[in-house]
């Protein structure tokens, strides 16, 4: 058996997919009608939305399986992810990935796999919609139309749940989003016992940039802005655009330490990407940083305010007048 390789941006998948806060969430229609349909269309013994998470495969929707998630390393969806066309295996015992597969070789024994790539946007693939038998089988090119064509309307309900959580402009969490994700994390970080930070940024003179270079160069701002965050608080399970000019990041098993590092990294890589775009203003921001014990009675709406506050001290010592 070979494993899976891992996609290049498994870090930004990965974010994407808990974005979408689905894993472990009960079965939906909208998802099992494309399921059913499929098992009947294809007359395949099992058909499956999968989502590929850090080490197992989640079925969104099955038809056909008993189990709800199997391990990663030795599923056949774990390398469908890594293309972007159909994964077809006509017969799996002939094809040196999976011919010794302890699900080729065990039950349900598959013998033919068929699987379509669900993409949230260009390169990034979550999961996906496959078909799988007992009996070595090919597809025909109508066939292949129709499995995407089915994994199209998959990857349109998924993304409607994406625009609930995503914000359009730069491709983070909304606030909605972000409290959910903030919730989940707080959570875990109560059952765990480790502390958390969260950091709250405003964009200093946004307004100003909006009324003298145009609505466009403000959004054009805003966009930078996250594309930093999101390389700089690359190993932060939330970030997030609260609305406006406001972005927040919250930290798990983070210290005033770990929390001033990750602003230092912050602050240099703004820095250098002022240098770089040598715009005729520079990206400015002030914050605020709070940092929460495990034990924490703080809501996350809270945090915010609290981390608010914090900033609000900050302006007032860097502008006294």
């Amino acid at each position: 058996m070979i494993k899976p390789e891992t996609p290049s941006n498994e870090i930004e998948r990965l974010r994407a997919l808990r974005a979408l806060k689905i894993l472990d969430t009960a079965h939906e229609e909208r998802f099992d009608r494309v399921t059913r349909i499929a098992k009947h269309l294809f007359n395949v013994s099992i058909s499956l939305v999968t989502l590929i998470d850090e080490d197992r495969q989640w079925f969104k929707s099955r038809q056909g399986l008993g189990v709800c998630e199997l391990p990663r390393e030795s599923s056949f969806c774990g390398h469908t992810i890594n293309q972007n066309e159909l994964l077809i295996i006509p017969d799996t015992s002939s094809d040196e990935r999976f011919f010794d597969n302890p699900f080729v070789v065990g039950d349900p024994k598959i013998r033919f796999y068929a699987g379509f790539p669900l993409k949230l946007k260009q390169g990034v693939i979550i999961g996906t919609l496959c078909l799988a038998d007992d009996k070595p089988r090919n597809l025909s090119d109508e066939e292949k139309q129709l499995l995407r064509d089915l994994g199209s309307l998959v990857e349109q309900e998924i993304q409607s749940i994406q625009l609930a959580t995503i914000d359009e402009l730069t491709k983070i969490s909304n606030r909605r989003g972000f409290l959910s994700l903030a919730e989940h994390t707080l959570n875990n970080c109560k059952k765990n016992k480790v502390s958390m930070t969260l950091i709250l940024f405003d964009l200093n003179k946004f307004k100003q940039i909006n009324d003298v270079y145009g609505h466009h160069e403000g959004d054009f701002v805003l966009t930078k802005f996250a594309q930093v965050m999101l390389s700089s608080f690359c190993d932060c399970e939330v970030i997030g655009r609260l609305g406006g000019d406001e972005f927040v990041v919250m930290l798990s098993d983070s210290g005033a330490k770990k929390a001033d590092d990750a602003l230092l990294c912050f602050t240099n890589a703004i820095e250098q990407t002022n240098s770089i775009l040598n715009k005729p203003y520079n990206i400015d921001y002030s914050f605020g940083v709070v940092n929460f014990t495990y034990n924490t009675d703080k809501t996350v709406v809270e945090m915010i305010q609290d981390a608010d506050t914090a900033m609000y001290k900050q302006k007032k010592q860097c502008n006294p007048y």
